[in-house]
């Protein structure tokens, strides 16, 4: 790919490394006893250090898009917001490329609505009016057919995220997006890899960009090259509305 087109993202070539988790017990991120910020020097130092996070997985993300061809002039870009650190990190990610970049496309954040029990609905839509991104929560009471098909005990994240994923696809349809942006990211991989590996017998991976098919839309992959460590980082640093798995 030439990566001087006029239609690409123009970044500069980073390579990423594993990252360690942030040490809480650093100053920089250390209160005083009253819950304030040790002074302005630390919070000085706070905010070096969120926006060098920051901007190296916006450059890592910018890579990707790039080197793969993932996003292109017109697009419209469904960003599928579970409300997991990746799909955060990923969006926030997205946003900051769309005022930056040489091209025009659109984002819209989606979630589904699966009626799990205690999930936040509410702070989750106020967080999309409160960045202003343009927003969808689709109302899908797939909860109820997981219960009746799979016994107590039992694992249901691999139903789940099936019947989430057919609900993706047409709601993309319904909203025009021809991409749909997932947060899975290098350790994703890895362990793609290594399971296909080990319990397939066979070298197989998820591929960064996915047409499918039968819908016309793409999936892509922009964190591909983002470690999970600096991911999780970054969402901690920014207080981001973390949904926990049940």
């Amino acid at each position: 790919m030439n990566n001087d087109s006029q239609n690409s993202i123009p970044i500069i070539p980073v390579s990423d490394v594993p990252s360690r988790p942030l040490n809480e017990d650093n100053e920089i991120f250390q209160n005083s006893k009253d819950g304030v910020n040790m002074g302005p020097s630390n919070r000085n130092k706070k905010s070096v250090a969120v926006k060098k996070l920051e901007k190296r997985i916006i450059r890592l993300t910018a890579q990707a898009i790039t080197d793969f061809g993932m996003i292109e002039d017109g697009d419209r870009v469904m960003v599928a917001m579970s409300g997991g650190k990746d799909s955060f990190v990923l969006l926030d990610a997205l946003r900051t490329l769309q005022k930056r970049a040489p091209i025009k496309f659109d984002l819209v954040a989606v979630n589904v609505d699966q009626h799990i029990p205690n999930f936040p609905r509410e702070a989750l839509e106020q967080y999309f009016k409160d960045i202003g991104v343009e927003y969808h929560i689709e109302d899908q009471d797939t909860y109820s057919i997981i219960q009746r098909l799979i016994p107590e005990g039992r694992n249901v994240c691999s139903l789940c995220a099936r019947l989430r994923r057919g609900i993706l696809y047409r709601v993309a349809g319904e909203m025009k997006c021809n991409k749909i942006a997932l947060g899975h990211h290098f350790d994703d991989a890895v362990e793609t890899f290594l399971l296909s590996l080990v319990y397939e017998g066979r070298i197989s991976c998820f591929q960064p960009v996915t047409h499918m098919t039968r819908t016309g839309v793409d999936q892509i992959r922009p964190m591909l090259y983002a470690g999970e460590g600096r991911i999780a980082n970054l969402a901690k640093a920014l207080a981001l509305p973390i949904v926990e798995n049940p």
